[in-house]
């Protein structure tokens, strides 16, 4: 008997490979794993629980397995190793009939039917004459070994998995045949002392090991064998899915057109935000047209600075003038253009400032064009506000935190320490980050000063209070105070457009879009004023065209901030703010009576107006309210439309040429022909002095839109 194994370990010897240090670790880990897996599906389904947790450190076989894993170095007791492999692979292959107990004393007998069901078929007998053929080499036996299907039995559990791997530096495959797909490792395998092997169910476990340039099969309880020549093994890298873009604008269905005759009367809120132009420019910088939901035609026509006709120093907070032009791109019909033109007080004479950074840190905000990008533009407002100025910084993730208490504008380092500490992660818990801003800014608000909170994020509210209506009326209850909100938008993919309108427009502050510093120095710097120190608040426009003049007419823009017309002469209903110094445009597109434009057949029967009857020298009467800060009742301004009016100047053209690319960016079904070179020619005629080029980059805008619309 001793010669015969001592033949048996020179043969085993002589077909061993050199030890190889990366290819046993890797083994090694294959092996914890499986024993790993075993061991917790064993816990699993045990029968019974343990009596208590204590246990001797080194009790129990499977650990001593480990163990022995953990020591094996020698070439000699690889070799032995690798005799009893091959012993119970041999035993394996005489005793295919064996059927295996069921695991689960006290098991019923279609439990017994269940687990002998997942058991592989056995192999068929090989025919007598293959039996007797000549022996097969070394690669071909190999060869035969990758392919024959082996019994649970022969797997002895995770542990003998691991040990079988471990022991040889070659791999056996452990797949399902045909016949039986997925039966080979259903159940994890203890070894007994009878030397029987007895399976259990166990759930398929979700980590993979993936062996490099080898196929390999994974079994259902997560046991993974090479199938060819040893390889290193390396741990399967997934990589997260790309997160669905869920961008959401605040728009509404276009204008329609409306005839004199059933409605003449168009009332709507003013608005001064800008976030929709510089949404614009970043889809097609990034080389795509934007979502014509996010076109906001008012919001890219109110983006640019003008200078209409300042108002009188003694009389109202703002001036309106009104312009009537051709129409560019349809000859029949005309533009009525209104000019807003608020007052610029001397700088010196504004009151002292106190600003709540209301900043979101959540996990979203980290990349560069969201929180570092945010750092930076509150750096650059920080340096426009003067000494007694004060700023505190609320930042809101997972909860909401003040990490910098009211500090004077003067002492800039511990600002600018308090952003630069600044870093993203966590969900978004937005109301608490409001409720805090709101609860500093009280204890910042003294008489005589402005108070502000300005929220900077990417509009993903995803804890909380995170319904824009429950936003805004939260939001409308604490303007009662007299602290606004305004509120900057960063980074694209998630921006939540419509919940940012949303608070802004209950706070009475402005939104923007900040997708560049240049668009930071603009919104913070060049506009700080205009957005931070109201002159009117609760801004109406309604305007009465005359049917004995003008048969159809459509507002171009401002959707949603339509009011109802009843809601003009109510104090009570919101609408928007007049900055120091800020400028708003409104362009209605009317059709005279008789012009072969007019889309709509005329009416037979009109009943005429009983009160005041329409006279052919107007084309309309405009009306504005306004509040006072602090007011709680409005003051009208009325002012008629004249038919005629002076040649347009430039600031008028280019307002108009903006409002004809949005148009296009929109698809619009009232331009006919006109189209992206006729906008650049109007747009370019019309530059002007244009100091920061703002004017020159539109123009190029419109570029880029053409020819991405044309692919």
């Amino acid at each position: 008997m001793t010669d015969e194994l001592d033949a048996l370990k020179a043969a085993l010897q002589s077909r061993l490979p050199a030890a190889d240090p990366a290819t046993k670790a890797a083994h090694l880990r294959l092996a914890m794993q499986n024993f790993d897996a075993g061991q917790r599906y064993a816990q699993e389904l045990a029968p019974d629980p343990r009596p208590m947790a204590d246990r001797p450190a080194r009790a129990g076989f499977l650990p001593g397995v480990r163990r022995m894993l953990t020591t094996l170095t020698a070439r000699g007791t690889l070799a032995a190793t690798t005799s009893i492999a091959a012993l119970c692979l041999g035993i394996i292959l005489v005793l295919p009939e064996f059927k295996t107990p069921p695991l689960i004393p006290g098991a019923t007998q279609s439990e017994d039917a269940r687990l002998e069901a997942v058991q592989p078929a056995p192999p068929a007998p090989a025919p007598k004459a293959a039996q007797q053929a000549t022996p097969k080499s070394a690669d071909e036996r190999r060869a035969d070994d990758a392919e024959t299907p082996v019994d649970q039995a022969a797997v002895g559990g995770g542990a003998a998995a691991g040990l079988a791997a471990t022991s040889t530096s070659t791999s056996t495959t452990i797949a399902a045949t045909d016949a039986a797909p997925v039966a080979s490792l259903d159940g994890l395998a203890d070894t007994r002392s009878d030397g029987l092997a007895n399976s259990m169910e166990a759930a398929p476990v979700e980590r993979e090991i993936a062996a490099t340039e080898a196929p390999r099969v994974k079994s259902t309880a997560g046991i993974v064998a090479d199938a060819t020549a040893p390889a290193p093994m390396q741990e399967t890298v997934t990589l997260p899915e790309p997160e669905p873009d869920t961008e959401a604008f605040a728009n509404a269905e276009t204008n329609p057109l409306k005839i004199t005759a059933e409605s003449p009367v168009s009332t709507f809120s003013i608005d001064v935000d800008t976030a929709s132009y510089a949404v614009v420019r970043s889809s097609l910088m990034a080389g795509m047209l934007p979502p014509p939901d996010a076109v906001r035609i008012e919001e890219m026509v109110n983006y640019f600075p003008y200078e209409y006709p300042a108002p009188d120093a003694s009389g109202a907070p703002f001036r309106a003038s009104v312009t009537v032009l051709p129409t560019p791109w349809n000859a029949g019909t005309k533009l009525v253009h209104i000019g807003i033109q608020g007052r610029l007080p001397p700088m010196e004479d504004r009151p002292p400032l106190n600003l709540v950074f209301l900043i979101d840190t959540s996990g979203s905000m980290e990349d560069a064009n969201r929180l570092p990008l945010l750092k930076q533009s509150f750096r650059l407002m920080t340096g426009q506000l003067r000494p007694e100025d004060r700023v505190a910084i609320v930042t809101y993730a997972g909860s909401a935190g003040q990490v910098l208490a009211p500090t004077p504008a003067a002492d800039s380092a511990a600002i600018f320490a308090a952003l630069d500490n600044l870093a993203a992660g966590g969900s978004t818990a937005g109301q608490q980050g409001l409720q805090q801003a709101y609860a500093v800014a009280e204890t910042m608000a003294d008489p005589g000063e402005v108070t502000r909170v300005i929220l900077a994020t990417d509009g993903d509210f995803n804890v909380g209070l995170s319904d824009p209506e429950a936003l805004e009326t939260f939001i409308a209850d604490k303007r009662k105070s007299g602290t606004y909100l305004s509120v900057l938008g960063f980074g694209r993919g998630n921006l939540d457009d419509a919940t940012m309108q949303a608070l802004a427009q209950a706070g009475n502050g402005q939104a923007a879009y900040i997708d560049t510093l240049a668009e930071a120095q603009k919104v913070l710097v060049d506009q700080l004023t205009g957005a931070l120190f109201p002159i009117a608040d609760d801004v109406k426009i309604q305007v009465e065209f005359n049917p004995a003049t003008v048969a159809e007419y459509r507002l171009i823009g401002y959707e949603t901030r339509a009011l109802n017309r009843e809601d003009f002469n109510n104090d009570r209903v919101d609408a928007g703010k007049i900055g120091t110094g800020q400028t708003v445009t409104a362009i209605y597109e009317v059709t005279p009576v008789g012009s072969p434009a007019q889309l709509s057949d005329p009416l037979r029967y009109r009943a005429a107006d009983a009160t005041t009857p329409p006279t052919d020298a107007e084309l309309g009467f405009l009306k504005l309210r306004y509040k006072a800060p602090g007011a709680a009742t409005s003051v009208l301004i009325e002012t008629p439309i004249a038919r005629g009016s002076a040649e347009p100047g430039a600031d008028i053209r280019f307002a108009v040429a903006i409002a004809g690319f949005g148009q296009l960016l929109t698809a619009s079904p009232y331009l006919g022909d006109w189209n992206y070179d006729d906008a650049m020619g109007l747009a370019t005629s019309a530059k002007g002095t244009d100091a920061y080029g703002y004017r020159a980059e539109a123009v190029t805008l419109m570029r880029l839109a053409k020819s991405l619309a044309a692919n």
